[in-house]
Formats: C-alpha cells, structure tokens, sequence
C-alpha cells in the first residue's frame, strides 16, 4: 500500500518544512537536530528524498533498525529507490569471510551510486540508502563501485569459457549444481549462476554462442520456475579480488611473514581461502 498522500502533511507543519528545506540548501547550513518519535523516520526520510537532489543516506544505530527503515520508506518512496547497505556479519580479528549474498548487496548498492542504469530500469538511480553505523565505520576498499557486473539477455552473443572466467574473476566459486549464492555450475551449453542478489539461481541456455534463454530455477529440485524477464545481473561476490597487483602483494608479504605465509602464500596462487577479507587493508 502507497502511503505517499501522507508527506503532504509536511506542507502543514512549519518545523518540518524548516527541516526539508534546509537540508536542499546545501552543505554550507549548521547541522540541524529534529527531536521526533521514531515512526517520523521513514516520512522525514522520504520528504528529504523528494525535496533534495542526489540521494539520502540515513544511519541507524542497528541492523534491525536499518531492515524496518527501509521497509517503512518502501511504503512512501518507490521501492526500487530504497536500498539497504548491510555491514558485514563478521568481526574484524575472525578469519571468516562475509556472506556472499551480505557482499552481493553491498557491492550492487556501491555500483548503483557510482554508475546507475537509467530512471525506469532495474538498478536504477537510488533516492534513499539505509545503513546501520557498523557498515560505515568499516574500511572500504577503494573503487568497488567501479566493478562491473556480468549482465546477459537473451539473444545476446557470448562466448561461454568468456562468462566462465569473468565469473570466476569476481569471486564466484565453480560446483557440480548450484546450492547457495555466489555459485556457478556447467553441463554442456548450459550455464547455472546464483547471483547473491537474487532470491533463486538462473539457468543460462547457449545455442552456439548465443543466449537462447535466460529462466529461474529452485535449487531444492533443479526445476525452472519462469523466465527471467530482466536477464542475467550478477554482481562480483567478494570485496577482495585477486588481481595481478593484490597476488603480487600478498607475494610479498608471504616473503617477510612467515607466520601467514601459508594464508598468503594461496592468495599469490590466486586461491581464495576463508578470511581472506581481513587481509584487505594490506592487500589493497
């Protein structure tokens, strides 16, 4: 249901006005401080997304709070305009790596800021990013925005050992069927990716090196479930990529460590191991 008649009652209240209207002056005005109960949050959220240029970023405290944001400003904005910029559900001093769906989502939102589809289409231009304070106060590494995903449509010519490597390049991991995101799978000229954006894995269909088809499958039976009207996206699964430069790195520093020669010594192979995010600062 849209509530978005409901941010006319802003026009009637001068305080919130003020606040909407300071906010599209510029970055030049004081802060401002608005003491207000918090289901205001998602209605002052969307009033500044409609009365400012470029986005908004609104911080919450925690994770929860960032999920009932966004789902509260999908009821006034657009929902393709809302997006959540999730932290990572590791620890810093834990050698894990993040989800790869957490990562999917992170870095689908850092290359819709940078480079957005056009008004209209999917991956579009975002109005409002919701982010707990954990996922801003964690280092970035540079140019993530930058990173271009794998998009296919039906019709379209490609070369499969081309998509093969460019997966593989930007984290996703090869297996006999696809079970979880940030997988891919081969049988033949047909090509199986579980993007960690979506919700359920695509089956690509080669005829030559032509796209035929493009449909969604359960990974429970294998079945299809229906043609992917939008095609193939399918943002890179990890922050960390091992480049030429971050293998000749890790080289080095597996040289003058040898208590992490091991850890490192596979990253300058070009293998990815569990908790090789942590390394990133040094690598990148």
């Amino acid at each position: 249901m849209s509530l978005a008649g409901l941010l006319s009652i802003l026009d009637d209240d001068p305080r919130l006005r003020d606040v909407v209207a300071r906010a599209g002056a510029g970055p030049d005005l004081p802060n401002t401080d608005l003491v207000a109960p918090p289901a205001l949050r998602p209605v002052l959220a969307a009033a500044l997304a409609q009365g400012t240029p470029g986005f908004v970023l609104a911080v919450t405290a925690t994770a929860r709070e960032a999920e009932d944001l966004a789902a509260g400003l999908g009821s006034f904005l657009p929902p393709d305009g809302v997006a959540t910029f999730p932290g990572w559900e590791t620890l810093p001093h834990e050698r894990l790596s993040p989800r790869s769906d957490t990562v999917g989502q992170r870095l689908a939102v850092l290359r819709r800021l940078a480079h957005p589809a056009p008004a209209g289409e999917p991956n579009g231009p975002l109005t409002v990013v919701v982010a707990p304070v954990r996922s801003l106060l964690q280092p970035i590494v540079a140019g993530l925005g930058d990173l271009e995903p794998v998009t296919l449509r039906p019709g379209q010519e490609c070369e499969l050992d081309d998509l093969l490597t460019r997966l593989v390049e930007i984290g996703y991991s090869r297996a006999d069927l696809v079970g979880s995101r940030g997988e891919i799978a081969v049988r033949g000229g047909i090509v199986d990716v579980f993007p960690p954006t979506e919700e359920h894995p695509l089956r690509i269909e080669f005829f030559g090196d032509t796209i035929e088809e493009i449909r969604y499958f359960k990974v429970a039976d294998q079945r299809s479930i229906g043609p992917a009207e939008h095609g193939l996206w399918a943002p890179p699964c990890r922050e960390l990529l091992l480049t030429p430069a971050v293998r000749e790195r890790a080289k080095e520093l597996a040289a003058t460590h040898p208590a992490l020669s091991d850890t490192l010594g596979k990253l300058a192979e070009g293998i990815a191991v569990e908790g090789m995010e942590a390394f990133a600062p040094v690598l990148a």
